[in-house]
């Protein structure tokens, strides 16, 4: 049996991660960006061990929800799924004056990742639309280029990769790897999308739970279940440094040895 914390689950994705882990027999921590949605989270998934609280637009709030994530004990894997969507209309400024969706999908996945004990393994959940992300790192705020959200949140899956393949060589002790579950009926994804909605949240279950040898391997990239290629830059090891460091200035806290 692992145990799993999974951001972003009280719906969507996240939720339907959490189910399958917990009918497979695994202990699950879910997450939701306030106390209300926790317990609707925790209702949904009544099997969890516990929902936290913690909205990952601010920093000082994803400092305290890792906070809450050590208090619980160690865990065998943390999915890296909670993100917002590509429909905003404009730059929306979160309490520490950044864009809302670098914030939550970047930013907020870097500080965890600094700041909760060590997993054994680390899910990071990108996107196809990484592929078409700004590799120049240029901007990351938003502040000279004119807003286009879906290119903002293509630049934020992007961002995921390059941090699970930096992990993945940074902290060889951990098995950390990037997935993209595919365009899906989610409520982010919206009712047209075309693929297979039951197998989206296998892949992240899979890597975070599975002794396969094809789900125990580092730095790689998936999509259901199987290896796929990626955005050139996600290899790159200046770019994933670059992201490091811009994501250390951003926040203050400095990403372990």
């Amino acid at each position: 049996m692992s145990r799993i914390f999974i951001t972003g689950s009280a719906d969507g994705l996240g939720q339907m991660a959490a189910r399958l882990l917990v009918d497979a027999g695994h202990q699950v921590v879910l997450h939701a960006r306030s106390a209300a949605r926790a317990d609707e989270a925790l209702h949904a998934v009544p099997q969890a061990e516990a929902a936290l609280a913690g909205d990952l637009s601010s920093i000082a709030v994803t400092v305290a929800l890792a906070e809450q994530v050590n208090r619980l004990g160690r865990f065998d894997a943390v999915i890296h799924n909670a993100a917002v969507g590509y429909q905003e209309p404009r730059r929306i400024a979160t309490v520490d004056g950044l864009p809302h969706v670098f914030a939550v999908n970047t930013l907020a996945p870097y500080v965890l990742t600094a700041l909760i004990e060590k997993p054994k393994r680390l899910v990071y959940l990108s996107s196809g639309l990484h592929r078409s992300g700004d590799a120049s790192l240029a901007d990351l705020a938003w502040e000279q280029r004119p807003w286009r959200g879906t290119a903002a949140y293509s630049d934020s899956k992007l961002h995921d990769a390059l941090l699970a393949f930096a992990i993945a060589r940074r902290w060889p002790q951990v098995l950390s790897n990037a997935l993209e579950p595919g365009w899906v009926a989610t409520k982010m994804g919206g009712p047209g999308a075309p693929d297979d909605l039951r197998a989206a949240p296998k892949t992240q279950v899979w890597l975070a739970a599975s002794d396969e040898p094809a789900a125990t391997v580092s730095g790689a990239y998936f999509y259901h279940m199987k290896p796929c290629e990626t955005h050139p830059a996600v290899r790159d090891v200046a770019v994933q440094e670059r992201l490091i460091e811009a994501c250390e200035e951003f926040s203050g806290i400095r990403l372990p040895d």
